[in-house]
């Protein structure tokens, strides 16, 4: 055999293992992923498992659909339901654009809670009710259908972003925070540009001390948009399987794997755009001496029509939202 088709052999023998080993890794992570979204689901105790707010079924694969991000302490179990949320990103998906819209709400927003009937902070929500009472708690604020929810306590942020070996950031200021396991100050961040491992990530998510509710979502959602790109980029597909376990284990979810796959395009068009959104309003203390995020009416209404909008529904007609005492 001559030197020249040995190479030939060589090459074509290398390129076939590759391929092997690809389609064997790729079979795996699938495996994976079945097994932690089945272990992570959770329906979510509502009628017909659908929101109030949609005539029929929806799906991923064919439909504009939405997602409620609901973080939780990372000192909570994840199935605690008696714990408050810590942060709120309703996320509206819409498949003909390849377009996100994400929404922050702040977490001391003063709303009206159905699980209770009366109205105090957003973030309580999850305290009388869990997921179930934090999804109809959104909906009654914004009439927007919430389809999905996902809940994480902080471990999934952190291990997350150490899955991927970090993001790199932009610090606005110098902060001294907590870890995780609220050791005092031992995060210490620096104004500027750099890379931040999972505590940091998350100390500088969580930070209240330093500006305002309105400016900390605006931070997260920044936060949010560095961890997708990471997660999105080549350098970080040999690393899924450790993103998968990271997020899995510290996840409850309503979603099943059959809907995930419908959100695979979104990832594969390669061209997806995400748009922040945030409300404005003032934070005042109240009568009975508690702080609260009164949001403004109008904002809540520009709000409304755009999530609407983007999933392709009619404009809600509603009479004037019942505002705070």
């Amino acid at each position: 055999m001559s030197r020249k088709k040995k190479i030939i052999i060589t090459v074509l023998v290398i390129v076939g293992l590759a391929f092997t080993a690809m389609i064997g890794y790729a079979a795996y992570l699938y495996n994976e992923a079945n097994n932690l979204v089945s272990d992570a689901h959770e329906e979510i105790g509502r009628e017909n498992e659908k929101s109030a707010l949609r005539t029929g079924e929806v799906d991923p694969v064919d439909d504009h659909v939405s997602i409620l991000f609901i973080g939780v302490d990372s000192g909570e179990e994840i199935e605690n339901d008696r714990s408050r949320s810590d942060a709120l990103l309703l996320a509206t998906f819409n498949k003909d654009s390849n377009t996100v819209k994400l929404l922050s709400i702040p977490r001391d927003s003063y709303v009206h809670i159905p699980e209770v009937g009366y109205y105090t902070k957003i973030n309580h929500a999850h305290a009388f009710g869990g997921a179930r009472a934090t999804v109809e708690t959104v909906e009654d604020f914004l009439n927007v259908p919430v389809d999905y929810y996902v809940r994480v306590n902080f471990n999934a942020f952190v291990d997350l972003v150490d899955a991927i070996d970090g993001i790199w950031y932009n610090v606005p200021y110098e902060i001294s925070e907590p870890n995780s396991g609220n050791k005092r100050d031992s995060i210490r961040l620096y104004p500027g540009y750099q890379h931040l491992d999972g505590e940091e990530t998350l100390a500088l998510a969580r930070t209240r001390k330093y500006d305002s509710d309105i400016q900390r979502g605006e931070r997260q959602q920044k936060i949010l948009k560095a961890i997708a790109d990471e997660v999105l980029s080549t350098s970080s597909l040999l690393k899924l399987d450790d993103v998968m376990t990271a997020v899995g284990r510290n996840m409850s979810t309503n979603l099943r794997m059959p809907e995930i796959r419908g959100f695979f395009s979104y990832a594969l068009d390669g061209n997806i755009q995400i748009d922040t959104l945030n409300l404005d309003g003032i934070g005042d203390y109240m009568a009975d001496g508690g702080w609260y995020f009164q949001v403004d009416e109008e904002s809540r209404r520009e709000i409304q029509e755009t999530m609407r909008r983007h999933l392709d529904l009619e404009p809600f007609v509603e009479e004037m939202y019942r505002p705070p005492n």
